[in-house]
């Protein structure tokens, strides 16, 4: 006669797979982060001031200079191409009268002159952006 043997349940589980998975997702974010930064690289200004709560940042219009004076919109995106400042303050007008409660934000580089951020906030006022917020760095202690 055979032995007829019960085979018992196995209670433990198996994680290799799931380790394994796991080191590939952290190598696959290691690879990818760097690549996600986006934005034009300006260095801000250092200033005691409080934040703006902006509920919706698709609300928000970004305007930024950067280090040689260039100037670049950015409206929720990555838009990322240079725009010259005449079109800048004509961008904006149009921009404005579709979205009447979007905030206008200045981001200027601390090395650029401050005529240049004066010059576009004049431009702007002159197509009816009456309130210009600007973005600044909290300072280092």
């Amino acid at each position: 006669m055979a032995k007829t043997s019960r085979r018992r349940p196995m209670s433990d589980i198996n994680v290799v797979p799931y380790i394994d998975v796991m080191l590939v997702l952290l190598v696959i974010f290691m690879v990818t982060a760097p690549l996600m930064t986006q934005g034009i690289k300006v260095v801000l200004p250092q200033a005691d001031s409080e934040a703006i709560a902006i509920e919706d940042p698709k609300q928000m219009l970004v305007i930024s200079i950067n280090g040689q004076g260039q100037y670049f919109m950015d409206m929720g995106g990555n838009d990322e191409a240079v725009v010259e400042l005449a079109l800048v303050a004509e961008r904006v007008s149009k921009i404005t009268l579709a979205n009447p409660g979007l905030k206008v934000l200045v981001e200027g580089d601390a090395t650029i002159a401050y005529g240049r951020v004066i010059d576009l906030m004049d431009r702007l006022q002159k197509v009816g952006v009456q309130d210009v917020g600007l973005i600044t760095q909290p300072p280092s202690r």
